[in-house]
C-alpha cells in the first residue's frame, strides 16, 4: 500500500515527513514556500496518519520501508529529507538505511536517543472523545480542554477531525493502533546507524527535545551533523517560528 501525499511544485525532490498525531497538511504552508525555491515538495501521511493507510504494524523500520516504497513508486531519489519529531526518527533511520537516496537530511527537534512515553494524556483525551454527543470542533475542543491545557496543541490535535458523512465526526488517526504502539515512538535509532552526508538538527529554544547531551549522540550517528536553535519556538518550531526556520532550512540545502 502507498503513503497518501500532497505534491507541490516541480524541480528537485523535498519530503516532509510529520510528526506523531499530525499529517502532512501541518506543512502545507511551509511546503509551498519551499517549492517556490524551485523544490518538488512531497508532503506525506505516514501510515495510521492522515489519509494514509491503517495497519496494525507500526514501528520505525516499517515506516522507513514506507517512505521507501514511496520514493520507488515516484522514481524518487537524491532527495532532501526533512522529518519532524517521530517524523525525524523516520528519516533518520532511512537515511542510515538508505544513504544513496538521501543527498541532505534534516531532522527538527528529535534527537536520536530513547524517549519515555510522554502522550498519555493527550490520547486518553483523543480516545474519550465521544462522537455520539460531541457534534462541533468548539465541543471537541471544549471536551479536550480538560486532557490537554494548551490550546495550540488542542488545535494540532483537532486537525485530525473530519466529517465521516453529514453530522458525524470522526478521527483520521488509527488512534486504536498508536496507543497500543505509542512506546515504539521513543524508540532510538539503533547503534549502528550512521549516515555521513549534510545533516541539520533544528531545535527550539524552549523545547527540551534536544539537550546538550544530544550533541555527541547526534554527531556520533551523523558524522556531518551541523545543529541550530531556533529562537521563540518549543517542539512545534516550524509553526511557532516559521520565518526563522524557513530561512534556516533555505540556506542549509541551497
Amino acid at each position: 500500500m502507498l503513503l497518501h501525499s500532497n505534491i507541490l511544485g516541480e524541480g528537485k525532490p523535498f519530503v516532509i515527513l510529520h510528526g506523531f498525531l499530525g499529517m502532512s497538511d501541518n506543512w502545507k504552508t511551509l511546503g509551498r514556500q519551499f517549492s517556490e525555491q524551485g523544490y518538488q515538495v512531497h508532503l506525506v501521511d505516514q501510515r495510521n496518519h492522515g489519509r494514509s493507510f491503517h495497519d496494525n504494524n507500526f514501528n520505525y523500520e516499517i515506516l522507513a520501508e514506507d517512505l521507501k516504497n514511496y520514493c520507488d513508486t515516484n522514481n524518487l531519489t537524491d532527495i532532501v529529507l526533512l522529518g519532524h519529531s517521530m517524523g525525524g526518527k523516520t528519516a533518520m533511520l532511512f537515511s542510515t538505511l538508505y544513504p544513496e537516496l538521501v543527498s541532505k537530511l534534516i531532522i527538527a527537534d528529535i534527537s536520536p536517543r530513547f524517549y519515555p512515553v510522554h502522550h498519555d494524556a493527550i490520547l486518553n483525551g483523543l480516545s474519550a472523545l465521544n462522537f455520539d454527543i460531541i457534534k462541533t470542533r468548539g465541543e471537541a475542543d471544549n471536551f479536550l480542554s480538560s486532557y490537554v491545557d494548551d490550546a495550540g496543541t488542542r488545535m494540532f490535535l483537532l486537525k485530525n477531525l473530519y466529517w465521516v458523512e453529514k453530522g458525524q465526526l470522526g478521527l483520521r488517526i488509527n488512534l486504536e493502533v498508536l496507543k497500543n504502539e505509542v512506546e515504539e515512538v521513543g524508540e532510538s535509532l539503533p547503534s549502528y546507524a550512521t549516515f555521513n552526508k549534510d545533516t541539520l538538527f533544528l531545535r527550539g529554544d524552549r523545547s527540551e527535545y534536544i539537550g546538550v547531551g544530544d550533541e555527541t549522540i547526534i554527531n556520533n550517528h551523523f558524522t556531518k551533523a551541523e545543529i541550530i536553535t531556533i529562537s521563540n519556538a518549543g517542539h512545534w518550531l516550524h509553526a511557532e517560528n516559521p520565518k526563522d526556520f524557513f530561512a534556516a532550512v533555505v540556506g542549509f540545502i541551497s
